[in-house]
């Protein structure tokens, strides 16, 4: 698959280097493909990896990865240039000021975000958890869970594989509208990371009997 990353940060270097590494072309799209930072991102990603600005790694790529905190959502998108028929890995979280969601219930940050790339097959993943686990979810008892929801089938399967080469265990939540509980999900991780302290070596993981 090629997979355009947009995103600098812990999140999008664990996942690009995870998917180059098992073959797929991953291109971090930057305003700044040059800088150090971005140039480190590639050479510890490997030779299936690439930079480029954000329109031209989107142009050369079937799947776009959203990798950024959820107030650059907008720009970046914008910076992406066409995305009919894209796939877009919607990693975000919105949130607000005092570790609350930026919406109510009748909507979340993925549902706006299907609403402002035209054309785009929008699926919900990779959000519910810290870099930490994106490198290495393995734990004694067993991979932890992703869950991941969208409303095209076809796309929640290339995620589903995606999820599992990365080594999580891909749960499907249903459709988009389901992005609202998993945005709240996310901030329960942070909660129990970070306030309750219980650190981000922490995920959750589904069970069945």
């Amino acid at each position: 698959m090629k997979i355009a990353i947009i995103g600098t940060g812990r999140v999008a270097a664990a996942l690009g280097q995870s998917w180059a590494g098992r073959g797929h072309m991953v291109t971090f799209a930057s305003r700044q493909p040059g800088s150090e930072k971005v140039v480190a991102l590639v050479d510890a990603a490997g030779a299936n990896a690439a930079a480029a600005r954000v329109a031209d790694a989107v142009a050369r790529s079937s799947i776009v990865v959203l990798a950024v905190p959820f107030s650059a959502v907008r720009d970046m998108l914008a910076a992406a240039g066409n995305l009919s028929g894209k796939l877009i890995i919607d990693c975000t979280n919105p949130i607000a000021p005092g570790l609350r969601p930026l919406f109510d219930s009748a909507t979340s940050g993925a549902e706006q975000i299907a609403g402002w790339a035209t054309g785009a097959r929008v699926v919900k993943a990779f959000n519910t958890t810290g870099a930490e686990n994106m490198a290495a979810p393995g734990y004694p008892g067993g991979a932890a869970t992703m869950l991941l929801c969208g409303d095209d089938e076809l796309a929640k399967a290339a995620v589903w594989q995606l999820t599992e080469e990365v080594g999580f265990e891909p749960v499907d939540a249903g459709p988009l509208s389901a992005a609202r509980h998993l945005e709240n999900l996310a901030l329960l991780w942070i909660h129990l990371a970070q306030v309750n302290g219980l650190g981000r070596g922490i995920a959750f993981r589904l069970l069945r009997r």
